[in-house]
């Protein structure tokens, strides 16, 4: 995992959205204990992302402790034309999750923490799909494992020795036979 160092300029752009804020008890001998989660992502709509988590006894504490994990966490993905490389695939725990890319002009498809990340990170145009689990950390850490297997062409026409086109061209069939 390639974590990324945060400069001071960049602290200002970076964007933290909380996806998800649970209250948690622990049960002790006089009673219950009430606690506070939360789960924020954290990403500089440049292709860096980070999720963190954080818990408390007030809200904004919880907060923020969640927002400074997920600066620490933050990893680079492989973006091309707005949009992702390749198809991708992911899963952590019983959340699976495929991201697929789209055309321009087709914006963020996707629902819940998924979304949350894509956006985050600053993609704009990819199609994705979660399936199973619908719990919102699951389903995040399955789409970080999906986005950490985008490739990146200079790498992989090394690894490969071969010459990686990425132009689309259209086959048409020619009337006749």
């Amino acid at each position: 995992m390639k974590q990324v160092s945060l400069d001071i300029e960049n602290e200002n752009q970076i964007e933290e959205k909380v996806v998800k804020i649970n209250r948690v008890n622990k049960v002790v001998k006089g009673g219950k204990r009430l606690a506070f989660r939360a789960f924020v992502v954290c990403g500089d709509k440049q292709g860096s992302v980070g999720l963190g988590l954080g818990k408390s006894k007030e809200v904004p504490t919880a907060i923020k402790k969640a927002i400074e994990k997920a600066k620490k966490n933050f990893i680079t993905i492989n973006i091309f034309n707005e949009t992702i490389p390749h198809v991708v695939e992911g899963k952590a725990g019983a959340s699976r999750v495929i991201i697929k890319p789209a055309k321009e002009g087709t914006g963020v498809i996707a629902g819940g923490a998924l979304r949350i990340i894509l956006e985050s990170l600053g993609v704009k145009n990819v199609v994705g799909k979660s399936l199973g689990s619908r719990n919102p950390i699951n389903m995040a850490l399955a789409s970080i494992d999906a986005l950490k297997k985008c490739k990146v062409k200079s790498i992989e026409e090394k690894e490969r020795n071969v010459q990686i086109n990425t132009d689309y061209q259209v086959v048409t069939k020619k009337d006749g036979k």
